[in-house]
């Protein structure tokens, strides 16, 4: 009898987190997500349960369920989410060196709040029977006079859109970059369409030439099209780099089960991980030391703006103002 007490005792103190399992708040379809769920429970017998919804809904929920919240993790598909919950005091500091390892410093929250764990860029895609690449230069330059009429965009409302103009006043400040937006409204062809599939099958039929779509939607798309005529073009390599956002995850500040938590999120970030959790959407590994998806490096390379992500959160408000003045609806 002694010997099975002390055998459960030391099953116990060595294998703690083989007994729990973990909460995840996620703004990540389910179709993405859940495979690399299921893959940390095979590996690690950790069970994981899983709530999708937009960011929006989440916050409020886990506001509305305070202290008694069941979330030890918040997912989200951007930055400025990350942020507004760290904001909302919902996530919870993670000093991990794993994590601080893994992941560069302007792909994280200064204050170890929240991390990313994905990139994604928002970028030029132009129809290679209109233009030619040596016409791109610069986000800056899309509201160039030769570009009038053509020009589609994603409509202001949705928040990619807001968090590249809050990174564009970080990086030019508000009068520069109010001036581009209003020279983007003045050179589109048509109306503002409501994603950025739209935006992509409007410049293969030639109702533009050119857009901005985030990298992983023009990567499901062709997937589907690889007859399409659109290339990806990298825009701002001699000066501040392409605009990149992030999926990304924080610890939650109710967790009941942190160490679990965090345990997670460090597996997320390493190379075992990274491919399976960028691979399935197309996105890039935000660890540096991970090559990206095969399909994804095909793409090229391109030099990032480096400066941190947490300025689509903080410029978020500044950013849906300025792009009401400019008429960018």
């Amino acid at each position: 009898m002694r010997f099975i007490m002390a055998l459960s005792m030391l099953f116990f103190m060595v294998s703690p987190a083989f007994a729990e399992e973990i909460t995840i708040y996620s703004a990540r379809m389910e179709q993405l997500i859940k495979p690399v769920f299921d893959a940390y429970t095979k590996s690690t017998g950790i069970k994981i349960k899983f709530i999708t919804d937009k960011e929006g809904p989440l916050i409020q929920r886990m506001i509305a369920e305070g202290a008694d919240s069941p979330a030890d993790i918040f997912m989200a598909v951007d930055a400025g989410m990350l942020w507004k919950a760290a904001e909302e005091k919902l996530l919870k500091p993670t000093p991990s060196p794993t994590l601080k390892a893994n992941i560069p410093s302007h792909l994280r929250d200064p204050n170890d709040r929240w991390f990313g764990l994905s990139v994604r860029a928002r970028t030029i895609v132009f129809n290679t029977k209109k233009v030619n690449a040596s016409e791109l230069s610069t986000y800056e330059a899309l509201g160039d006079a030769k570009w009038k009429k053509r020009l589609c965009l994603r409509t202001s409302k949705k928040v990619y859109n807001i968090s590249l103009v809050a990174m564009m006043i970080a990086d030019l400040g508000i009068e520069q970059t109010e001036k581009v937006v209003s020279s983007w409204v003045k050179n589109l062809s048509v109306p503002v369409f409501s994603d950025d599939v739209q935006v992509m099958k409007a410049v293969s039929q030639g109702l533009c030439d050119v857009g901005i779509v985030n990298t992983y939607y023009y990567g499901l798309l062709m997937a589907k099209h690889p007859d399409y005529p659109l290339v990806l073009f990298w825009p701002n390599q001699k000066d501040r780099g392409v605009h990149v956002n992030i999926s990304g995850a924080g610890v939650t500040s109710h967790t009941k089960h942190e160490k679990a938590a965090i345990a997670f999120l460090e597996w997320l970030s390493s190379k075992e991980a990274q491919n399976l959790f960028a691979e399935v959407n197309f996105e890039y590994p935000v660890n540096p030391n991970v090559k990206p998806y095969a399909k994804v490096a095909k793409w090229g390379t391109f030099k990032q703006d480096m400066i941190n992500v947490e300025n689509a959160g903080k410029l978020q408000i500044d950013a849906v103002k300025l792009m009401d003045r400019a008429g960018y609806k």
